[in-house]
């Protein structure tokens, strides 16, 4: 059953109005001998399917792989539970726990991905323990640079609960990730600028036009990929080959049909944008390859690959549905995706904020004057306040306008000499 269910932004020309595509994807999939365990990292070739790159393979490739919090090397993977894990490295095991020594990144296995252009990051997923990491590809060392995030994408659940693992994530419009529990019952959003902050947005919600095909249902809407497009708006393929629009703004998921003309066998595990209208899908648990989607007439066609074929249970491209129409109706986006600046003496809440009031909060280590800032993403100011930090664990609150709009703003604060030391994307709900 497991087997079945896992199964950047655009640069415009300003004279041609057109948008250049990135034609190569990434690609997590097996090793070589029809192997099933999804902890190799392959560049795709998505005109032709080929897969000959490979940046990291599990058991041969030599790596870093630290904590981006504390910049320590990893040492071990614990997972509470009794789960069917493949041995990797040392490994000790109870009744109720096994603990991996000096662990591959995806020792874990992994059947999520995303690739954020901007900052040139490959996101993943670990299948078992749902923690996010990534791989810095701006290291041209030779010798890949993973980086693990310490809290878990999900909360407070038992991973060896199927309906929980992460098997869907993609970079959207706004420069965020978003990932996605099998069951539905979680998106998730995450920022990828230094600073990972990671909101549980809740559960999606079927539109009343769907006609009882649930976007919960295991045997038909589990596994599978999501894709993002130039409006905001992200597209889901099912492991079952259904196919919805979910809006992150209201997570209403529509849906939206079938795909057609798929070889019996195949289920969709991955999917990554080639251009405005077609997507590659790949599965995790056949090699007979990849097709294209037309996402308007929702059919598939079948790329001729040569060479070897791998099984994928996930592909990441840094582009977008829909990023020519978009251009053409609305013009270029003046959406600003500003860097996120993580600082461990800082912390806000609530975000997404509700009533317009947050609330700042400055460890003792942080003691001086500041200024806190608020402004929309086109650098618009809302209002700013100035604060002096006397002592340990003092909090502020800025209150926003009580009818600001919804959306998504900026925070910032800087120190007495001007220099910007925090910032962090604000939602107001």
């Amino acid at each position: 059953m497991k087997l079945k269910l896992l199964l950047c932004f655009f640069v415009a020309s300003i004279f041609t109005k057109t948008f250049s595509q990135d034609k190569l994807a990434y690609a997590i999939t097996g090793q070589a001998g029809n192997n099933f365990n999804w902890t190799d990292i392959r560049i795709l070739d998505m005109a032709s399917g080929k897969t000959n790159t490979t940046l990291f393979e599990n058991g041969k490739t030599k790596f870093s792989f630290v904590d981006a919090e504390t910049n320590q090397t990893v040492s071990q993977f614990s997972l509470e539970g009794n789960p069917a894990i493949l041995k990797q490295g040392s490994t000790t095991a109870t009744s109720d726990k096994i603990i991996i020594e000096n662990p591959s990144p995806t020792a874990l296995m992994s059947a999520a991905a995303a690739y954020d252009k901007k900052h040139n990051k490959l996101f993943f997923a670990s299948m078992h323990t749902g923690q996010l990491m990534w791989l810095d590809l701006r290291n041209n060392s030779g010798m890949p640079s993973f980086y693990a995030n310490e809290k878990s994408l999900i909360s407070n659940v038992d991973m060896n609960d199927e309906s929980y693992n992460i098997t869907r994530m993609t970079i959207g419009a706004d420069g965020n990730g978003y990932a996605l529990t099998n069951d539905g019952n979680h998106l998730i959003r995450f920022t990828t600028g230094s600073k990972v902050i990671i909101t549980d947005m809740g559960s999606l919600i079927d539109a009343e036009s769907n006609n009882g095909i649930s976007v919960h249902n295991k045997c038909s809407s589990w596994g599978g990929d999501i894709v993002g497009d130039a409006f905001g708006k992200l597209f889901l393929f099912s492991a079952g080959r259904n196919i919805f629009e979910i809006d992150p703004q209201t997570r209403i998921a529509t849906y939206k049909g079938t795909i057609s003309n798929l070889s019996g066998t195949f289920t969709v595990n991955g999917a990554a944008v080639i251009d405005d209208d077609n997507v590659i899908v790949s599965s995790a648990n056949t090699f007979e390859g990849f097709y294209k989607v037309d996402i308007n007439k929702l059919s598939a066609t079948k790329l001729t690959t040569e060479g070897t074929i791998y099984n994928a249970s996930d592909l990441a491209s840094s582009n977008l549905l829909h990023q020519q129409q978009k251009l053409n109706t609305i013009g270029e986006p003046d959406l600003k995706n500003i860097e996120v600046i993580g600082n461990r003496f800082i912390s806000i809440y609530p975000n997404p904020v509700t009533d317009g009031r947050i609330k700042i909060t400055f460890d003792g280590k942080a003691t001086g004057k500041y200024k806190i800032s608020v402004s929309d993403l086109q650098g618009r100011l809302i209002g700013t306040k100035n604060v002096y930090i006397q002592g340990p664990g003092q909090a502020e609150d800025f209150q926003m306008h009580r009818k600001q709009a919804s959306g998504t703003y900026m925070i910032k604060i800087t120190d007495a000499s001007g220099k910007s030391i925090y910032s962090d994307k604000l939602v107001v709900e």
